[in-house]
């Protein structure tokens, strides 16, 4: 009696597993053609911008309930273009992103909040440089779409302002009247297009 009363209850919760309503978060991986990160920083009495050209996501998406999801990011340091080649350089060097020593930044979330409309608050783990620190970022969640082929998009923006001398950049020139060559507030801004990844055939049979 007891045997038949386990392989119920084994039953009915194979079965709310197997429910539409209960399924893990899909997998989009990032289409970097559609996809930009890009950075302005004051100079003098202007602003100075950028992009990284080299970067990754992996996002674990629910659709129905968006606090569910995860993401993980990172950009190659080395990839930096502010359409300046002296400029590029020198921010390679250990004067800022140090990228022989640093290759790598990297962004993994742990907690996401509901904002208002359709923003959420990212909590997550930042490295740069070598440093750590847990921050929050609002993301607006773009919404899902099929594509002419057929394949399921997801799209993500946000815009945020970090301190550089948090993460030990600090390089900066004083000037003769006073104040500084550059500013410490750094504005990142990052537009993502995701691919929903498709699920792997399994092997033939022999």
């Amino acid at each position: 009696m007891r045997i038949r009363t386990f392989l119920s209850l084994l039953l009915v919760l194979t079965s709310c597993l197997a429910a539409p309503g209960v399924r893990a978060a899909d997998t989009f991986t990032l289409d970097p053609a559609h996809s930009n990160v890009g950075f302005k920083i004051r100079h003098l009495v202007s602003y100075v911008t950028g992009r990284f050209t080299d970067f990754k996501a992996t996002i674990e998406l629910d659709t129905a309930d968006p606090t569910k999801s995860s993401v993980t990011f990172g950009i190659a340091a080395a990839s930096i273009d502010t359409a300046e080649p002296k400029r590029d350089a020198h921010l390679k060097s250990p004067d800022f992103f140090d990228t022989a020593k640093f290759p790598e930044m990297t962004f993994a979330s742990t907690k996401i909040a509901k904002g208002s409309g359709s923003t959420y608050q990212v909590t997550g783990n930042f490295t740069l440089r070598g440093v750590t620190k847990e921050i929050t970022i609002p993301v607006e969640f773009m919404g899902t779409v099929k594509d002419p082929r057929g394949s399921d998009r997801a799209g993500f923006s946000t815009s945020f302002t970090l301190d550089r001398k948090d993460y030990g950049i600090v390089w900066n020139r004083a000037l003769d009247a006073g104040g500084a060559l550059l500013g410490n507030d750094v504005t990142v801004s990052i537009n993502l297009e995701a691919v929903k990844a498709q699920p792997t055939a399994p092997p033939p049979a022999k």
